[in-house]
């Protein structure tokens, strides 16, 4: 069976349902096709089920924690940013919220009300959508999108094609790398694909011992190191011990830096320092901790410490100092405590990489961005032909930065497709 239409928009998470949206709002007739049973499957999960939409930073600060290739969406924000995202889902009904560090959140806290006002207004522009269709293949001729060819044997033959089908990460949720084979066979190129926003992985005793698993530490700088022990990059946030590494936001961010890391220097372990008292300096913990110890100077050493840290973490670091955790502190050298005051700044261990691409929440690398018109999202390569969302080689940290580069790739694409078809 042979179906036409003006713009075929393919993968229905928040890239596609946004370029789906757009477009119809310019007046072309829209298809919008997902292998899964229902649309939005990601967003639907996305911020632990309440849905990061956005985030209220400034432009310029949305950029910086987008690390890769985030400059590429200066173009797109000066026609759709995050302000306007905000605008558009209360348009549609969805009061938003705003939380730490700009986060913003459905009011409600459900991610399937924001999913639910996208497909309500897809509806309302008549958009045709057909899930549990799979396309496997767009062929291509004279340099324009031709046809899309579909599992069943049907075949679309649009005028113009936005792709977003997604990465491969979280491939539950029909992200497996579908669309790189389509944007390679029209002359793209794919930079290399790897984790980010993952757990680290470590093989040091400690991990494999689970001396400190399931311990959280709040507010600790989690840093990766170069192979002359300087930081390449440190973040802030909370961080919990596993059973394989480390995991929690200040992981989660710094992992890509390890995967780059290893890459570069062609290393198969990077280290790692965890300065669990940012906010202190060493000399100041040594001070402090001299002046805890002559008030009490009978009471055990791990119980001087807690007070900063776990009582655990405090207990394991004294041992790696080589102090029994009940010391008295009056029995305490003046070295060994300013050794301990140092590993409470450097504790150093080596990552031995992260958990695979299919554990993490984002895709690094994907479709070149210097084959993507900025404020198009059109390929330069094939005429009516459009990338947004994760399939580009576009990736940010957690915090509602991922969300709106989808969002705002989706715009531009569905807009410049069903402009394009129409013309």
């Amino acid at each position: 069976m042979i179906r036409k239409t003006e713009v075929l928009v393919i993968g229905g998470g928040p890239a596609g349902l946004m370029a789906a949206i757009a477009a119809a709002e310019t007046g072309a007739e829209v298809l919008l096709v997902d292998k899964g049973d229902k649309l939005g499957r990601k967003l639907a999960i996305s911020g632990g089920g309440r849905c990061n939409v956005t985030n209220r930073l400034p432009v310029d600060e949305i950029v910086k924690n987008i690390p890769g290739n985030g400059k590429f969406l200066y173009s797109a924000f000066s026609i759709f940013n995050n302000e306007d995202i905000i605008r558009y889902f209360e348009k549609l009904g969805v009061k938003l919220k705003e939380e730490d560090n700009g986060r913003m959140f459905p009011a409600n806290d459900d991610a399937k009300s924001v999913v639910n006002a996208l497909i309500r207004r897809l509806k309302e522009l008549k958009v045709v959508i057909r899930t549990g269709t799979k396309v496997i293949d767009i062929e291509y001729e004279k340099g324009r999108v031709a046809k899309v060819l579909l599992q069943d044997g049907g075949e679309i033959r649009p005028k113009a094609v936005v792709v977003a089908v997604g990465g491969k990460s979280v491939p539950h949720t029909g992200s497996t790398g579908d669309g790189y084979p389509w944007a390679e066979k029209a002359g793209h190129t794919i930079t290399e694909l790897f984790p980010t926003e993952v757990p680290i992985v470590s093989d040091e005793p400690f991990i494999k011992e689970r001396k400190l698993q399931g311990l959280s530490l709040r507010n600790a700088a989690l840093s990766v190191l170069d192979p002359k022990g300087k930081p390449v990059i440190t973040h802030r946030m909370d961080l919990i011990f596993t059973h394989f590494g480390v995991s929690g936001p200040a992981a989660l961010r710094c992992s890509q830096f390890v995967v780059k890391g290893m890459k570069k220097w062609k290393l198969s372990r990077i280290e790692m320092n965890l300065d669990a008292l940012p906010e202190r300096t060493e000399e100041e913990i040594f001070l402090d901790l001299q002046e805890k110890g002559r008030e009490q100077p009978k009471k055990a050493v791990k119980n001087l410490a807690k007070e900063w840290v776990p009582e655990r973490y405090a207990a394991f670091l004294l041992e790696r100092c080589g102090i029994l955790p009940e010391t008295p502190f009056h029995s305490l050298s003046k070295e060994k405590c300013r050794e301990f005051s140092r590993i409470l700044k450097n504790f150093r261990f080596f990552a031995s990489g992260t958990q695979p691409l299919e554990k993490a929440f984002v895709t690094g690398g994907g479709v070149s961005v210097k084959e993507i018109d900025p404020k198009t999202m059109a390929s330069k390569k094939m005429q009516g032909l459009y990338f947004c969302g994760e399939i580009l080689d576009i990736h940010g940290y957690t915090g509602g930065f991922n969300i709106t580069a989808a969002l705002v790739t989706g715009r531009l694409a569905g807009m410049s497709a069903g402009t394009y078809a129409k013309e």
